[in-house]
């Protein structure tokens, strides 16, 4: 199986790759199923329709995926494109534990196949621009980021991954947090993870972030693994066409070399075996 799960279209903030250019380019590339996951990201984004007390960040309006935009396009294409790719319907829930209701509520609204649970900011301040990490030192932020992690699934059960979830390197200017400093509180997520039934992704966006790792990484992969952990799903984190299944043949290789046998797609949140 030949998969991407984790792709964004135009109706994500930081991307305008149309979604029937996206699908037109997965079949292009051989890709069998394909996952949009459009990002939302309540705390630090506009609704679609809200006008009225807009944020900016970096100067700019930024707002979440329309959902009534989002689901038209996707039905239509899903028609149009059937005998050629499997399309599903996910979504990235940018997460933070006082929104938690918020994606609820998204939740029990939509009809998902599948939901990355992110965490791309933490008490409203975002990681790209350094917000969040501004004033604090390494070890302060890395361990506030596992711990909101850590909050929010104790108390968010409805995802199907956690994604990205050594995400705070990327945005790290002092370099790698050793992940020995790190490592009791990532335990404690991936045994909850485990124990929910859950998974996380390997996210291949390592590579066009010139990262000195996997994402997340060797040593997170091999304990999730140790503690018991099966469902992983592989996704590019596309916004552009060059992006787009980007080095996922290369992460199979790498997940063989750790000892797993296995990858995950999902249909309706459910989770469906695949060999690697």
């Amino acid at each position: 199986m030949f998969a991407d799960y984790h792709v964004h279209t135009s109706f994500s903030d930081d991307s305008d790759y149309p979604m029937e250019d996206v699908i037109k380019k997965a079949i292009e590339l051989g890709l069998e199923e394909l996952c949009f996951t459009e990002h939302v990201d309540y705390g630090v984004k506009n609704d679609w329709f809200d006008e009225i007390g807009y944020k900016k960040i970096i100067g700019k309006r930024v707002y979440n995926c329309n959902y009534n935009e989002y689901i038209k396009e996707f039905e239509k294409c899903k028609k149009k494109y059937n005998d050629k790719i499997n399309l599903k319907f996910g979504i990235e829930f940018g997460m933070q534990e006082h929104t938690i209701s918020k994606f609820q509520r998204d939740f029990e609204k939509y009809d998902f196949d599948f939901i990355i649970l992110s965490c791309h900011q933490v008490e409203d301040k975002e990681f790209f621009i350094y917000k969040f990490q501004e004033g604090k030192t390494q070890e302060e932020y890395n361990l506030r980021y596992y711990q909101e992690i850590l909050k929010v699934i104790r108390k968010y059960k409805n995802y199907s991954v956690l994604g990205h979830l050594d995400l705070i390197k990327r945005y790290d200017k002092i370099g790698e947090y050793p992940f020995e400093k790190s490592k009791e509180i990532i335990t404690e997520i991936l045994k909850e993870v485990i124990k929910d039934g859950k998974g996380i992704e390997v996210n291949t966006s390592n590579f066009r972030y010139k990262l000195p790792d996997l994402t997340p990484s060797r040593d997170i992969l091999k304990l999730y693994k140790e503690l018991g952990g099966t469902i992983i799903t592989i996704g590019s984190d596309s916004h552009k066409e060059e992006h787009l299944a980007h080095k996922i043949p290369e992460i199979k290789k790498e997940l063989k070399k750790m000892g797993y046998n296995e990858f995950y797609t999902f249909d309706k949140m459910k989770a469906v075996r695949n060999e690697l």
